[in-house]
């Protein structure tokens, strides 16, 4: 049982990879061809029963074959929904959509304290603190840590800040996110793509927060 948990949050973390990178900046050839045109999507290392994860699991095992076509399209809906230079329709920024809450400029604190308390510095320097591909980067990497550990009171208290993460800097933002690239997006694989992110942070959330997590 323990060497299966470990399995399933190695294979949440892959795909928390994928989906921030897609996210995170124009999709290359080599993901294209990784991800969709060899199958890979097809064989996701990660079963749910959670309705949204098997949502998103249909719609990206069915997309995608023509490598030339599907780069065109995944290239085009990004510059449209995430790119920052110009007027994104799905901006990837937690401050964006909790705004209206006046917490835009709170929850981009909270998110970089976190980073601070693990010393920890994003890859992409000039991506804001709030960007979903950074905050999944520091999600995977808490996951990581966590799989780590050999002792209990430290595993308990990563699960408590794994839980406060997700909890306090993704989920509160993610379903209006979600909605802007369901209504906005041309290509049914980033609907896939930001439905399956939603997915894992509810998963890792529900899993952490129990105490059979190990």
């Amino acid at each position: 049982m323990e060497h299966d948990r470990r399995n399933l949050l190695k294979g949440y973390n892959m795909l928390l990879y994928f989906a921030g990178s897609m996210i995170m900046s124009e999709p290359t050839d080599e993901c294209v061809i990784d991800f969709w045109t060899s199958g890979t999507l097809r064989r996701l290392p990660v079963s749910s029963s959670n309705p949204r994860f098997l949502k998103a699991a249909s719609i990206l095992r069915d997309i995608c074959t023509d490598k030339v076509i599907c780069r065109q399209m995944l290239s085009e809906d990004y510059f449209t929904l995430f790119a920052e230079n110009g007027l994104p329709l799905a901006p990837a920024r937690a401050s964006i959509y909790l705004a209206d809450k006046n917490k835009g400029v709170a929850v981009e604190r909270e998110i970089s304290e976190f980073y601070n308390s693990y010393s920890w510095q994003p890859i992409k320097p000039g991506k804001p603190s709030d960007h979903i591909g950074i905050e999944l980067l520091f999600l995977t990497g808490l996951i990581e840590k966590y799989l780590l550990l050999d002792d209990e009171p430290c595993c308990c208290e990563m699960k408590k800040e794994i839980c406060r993460f997700i909890g306090n800097c993704i989920l509160p933002w993610i379903p209006s996110w979600n909605e802007a690239v369901q209504e906005h997006a041309h290509t049914q694989s980033y609907k896939g793509i930001c439905t399956l992110i939603y997915a894992c942070t509810e998963d890792l959330y529900g899993l952490f927060s129990i105490s059979e997590v190990r």
